[in-house]
């Protein structure tokens, strides 16, 4: 019986947490304009296979955004704007410094790519660093999370969950306190 009360006194506390978690994910969301961040790290979802195999399409990466963008070197993976609505993570193959005027830009080329990108992307245009955190796969689920559908059921499902299983444990409550007390109103016959 203990471990009845257990086991649901848990259930209950996990779909509560569950509840609270996306519901906060959802509205941090969207008042952040829909950018995900964790611990100051940008989580993106990599569209394209331009970085396969080091970066699998559909995985979720974490990018440190800020600081010096003419800090980097060979061999570091940016992500750059490469147009207003177009952001872009491929690997730094050569910095290119102007002696004049001491701007920097970057040669970038996607590991699966055979050549490097048209245009130098210069360091104005570096909008984070890739960290080497990375889920494959798991920005299928981000991309669905942060559409309408998607924000919808991840409030609507877990809430849903949470009415379901208070009534239930509600009613077997209930259902218990009526049997004690038909239990206690019935009289035995001498």
């Amino acid at each position: 019986m203990r471990i009845k009360k257990l086991i649901s006194r848990t259930l209950t506390t996990l779909l509560i947490l569950l509840f609270i978690v996306m519901a906060a994910s959802v509205v941090i969301s969207k008042a952040g304009g829909g950018e995900p961040n964790f611990f100051g790290y940008q989580i993106k979802t990599v569209l394209s296979g331009s970085m396969e195999p080091s970066i699998q399409t559909g995985s979720i990466v974490a990018l440190q955004p800020g600081g010096d963008m003419g800090r980097f070197k060979v061999g570091d993976i940016i992500t750059y704007r490469e147009s207003a609505d177009k952001l872009v993570t491929h690997r730094i193959i050569e910095v290119l410094k102007n002696r004049e005027t001491g701007h920097v830009s970057y040669r970038t080329k996607g590991d699966n790519n055979d050549t490097p990108d048209l245009e130098p992307v210069p360091a104005s245009n570096v909008t984070a660093e890739y960290t080497g955190f990375t889920i494959p796969y798991a920005g299928y689920a981000m991309n669905f999370a942060n559409s309408r559908a998607g924000s919808v059921a991840l409030l609507v499902i877990p809430g849903l969950l949470l009415i379901i299983y208070a009534g239930a444990s509600s009613w077997k409550a209930l259902s218990k306190i009526d049997k004690k007390e038909a239990d206690s109103t019935s009289v035995e016959a001498p």
